[in-house]
């Protein structure tokens, strides 16, 4: 079976590279897709909205035959939590950490300035500069490199994280309904000193999605900073459920 991998802000498929070679021959299996408007400039017309992401990953799904194990981190994990609860046909597991579908969840404050229009826009003009934003990646745990090719160094970025994180003010009342009737098995994977979404929201998560918590020794970026050990967890999850 297949496994798509979601990535979410600021990265790009780049997120999955060290994960997928601990994989094995799984690995070959593997689609680490890049969302319209992060890697690359979303195409002419497209909403960049929760829903637009959503609708588009279950494209990609479709054409790979359904069945597919799906993984997601941070925006990807929403976005996974959401597909896993409402395609169930699509999506044969999933795998998600590093944010949670929850009504009790107030965005991180960095997020709700994203979300505050006028106040968003000036921030990313006058705060978010390249040296900011590469340097507050690699003290969180991301590599050099990937940091230096992250989205918030692109004006596409920039537009795509706005139109986003508005689109998303209320996830939690309007997406946790659905996700409290998943049936898909499910795992959650969560670094222990996540800045952004504490652990106790992936405790939560977990009972909510009836899955296993693997909580690792790290930051929000576990595929960065734990490759081997998420892959081990992956592996064990997919296996589980052959």
């Amino acid at each position: 079976m297949p496994a798509f991998l979601v990535h979410g802000n600021p990265d790009s498929s780049r997120l999955w590279s060290r994960v997928v070679e601990h994989l094995g021959p799984y690995g070959e299996e593997v689609v680490a897709a890049d969302l319209p408007g992060f890697a690359a400039a979303a195409p002419a017309g497209f909403p960049r909205s929760k829903e637009s992401y959503v609708e588009w990953i279950e494209e990609q799904l479709e054409a790979l035959g359904g069945g597919v194990d799906l993984v997601g981190h941070d925006w990807g994990s929403l976005l996974a939590q959401r597909v896993a609860s409402t395609r169930p046909n699509l999506v044969r597991t999933v795998a998600c950490g590093g944010a949670a579908v929850d009504r009790e969840y107030p965005w991180h404050p960095l997020a709700q300035v994203w979300q505050t229009p006028g106040e968003g826009e000036r921030y990313m003009e006058e705060e978010l500069t390249d040296e900011f934003g590469i340097a507050h990646l690699v003290e969180n745990g991301v590599p050099q490199e990937d940091a230096e090719a992250n989205i918030w160094t692109t004006p596409h970025g920039k537009a795509t994280i706005l139109a986003l994180y508005r689109s998303a003010v209320d996830i939690g009342e309007e997406w946790q309904p659905d996700l409290e009737r998943i049936e898909v098995p499910a795992m959650v994977i969560w670094g222990k000193d996540d800045p952004y979404v504490p652990l106790a929201f992936g405790e939560a998560l977990a009972t909510r999605m009836k899955g296993e918590l693997v909580v690792l020794d790290c930051g929000h970026w576990w595929p960065f900073e734990r490759p081997e050990e998420t892959a081990e967890a992956l592996l064990r999850h997919w296996s589980e459920a052959a």
